[in-house]
């Protein structure tokens, strides 16, 4: 009997309707929906962000948070909670920035502050310098170690997530501790696990480590927290 002649149901496979294309507009009902402030302006700058990030990440896997709701409720998210307690103005180091978050959302948030991101991957900093000149940000781009980094330029803050654990973190900054400045550090909820881990091994010696904002994240379990480190 031919498949044709067969008395089973022919399975009719429907295809996935293709993703919502990326607009300023959408960003900002999704941020609404989830109790988030963005102004039209910078909804507008961060789709074009978020469309170069999908060019990216077909080629170098960058995140996998590069559909609008789950980049407004992860990653925008993230970084407007960072953004709010940066200083006025400050020279910001975001390390680890992979597709550039939080360091570039964060740059386009607050134009007032001076941001440089770094990775030590050559491929991911490559795609954060073409979507900083797609996008005419003023962002300083580097390629190098975190420590490299600091042992030739200051910055008053440094930032990091989704990089490590708080006591391997932690030795990468120890030029910044010279000059006063500070770390901020998003982390997950398994942020006490890993100070407890820092402070048995001694990495945490010497530094002063405080919760100063914490938020739930939809559609996870547990808290997100950021630490401040000096």
């Amino acid at each position: 009997m031919s498949p044709l002649d067969s008395s089973e149901p022919v399975q009719h496979t429907v295809p996935a309707s293709d993703p919502a294309p990326v607009t300023g507009q959408l960003l900002e009902q999704y941020s609404r929906q989830h109790g988030l402030q963005i102004t039209p302006e910078q909804a507008v700058v961060l789709a074009a962000y978020l469309q170069r990030l999908q060019f990216w990440n077909q080629r170098l896997n960058l995140t996998r948070h590069d559909q609008p709701e789950l980049f407004v409720t992860r990653d925008l998210l993230d970084s407007l909670r960072l953004a709010a307690h940066l200083p006025q103005g400050a020279r910001v180091l975001d390390v680890g920035s992979g597709g550039g978050v939080p360091g570039l959302i964060v740059a386009i948030l607050r134009p007032d502050l001076t941001v440089s991101v770094c990775d030590a991957v050559g491929k991911k900093a490559s795609a954060m310098q073409d979507i900083v000149s797609s996008l005419g940000l003023s962002v300083q781009v580097l390629g190098q170690r975190v420590q490299d980094v600091l042992q030739r330029q200051r910055f008053q803050v440094a930032t990091a997530r989704a990089v490590g654990a708080i006591d391997r973190l932690l030795p990468w900054f120890q030029p910044l501790w010279l000059t006063g400045a500070e770390v901020l550090l998003i982390k997950g909820p398994r942020w006490q696990e890993e100070l407890a881990e820092a402070q048995r091994s001694g990495a945490a010696k010497g530094r002063r480590i405080e919760r100063i904002a914490s938020w739930h994240t939809p559609g996870r379990d547990g808290e997100s927290v950021l630490l401040r480190i000096r």
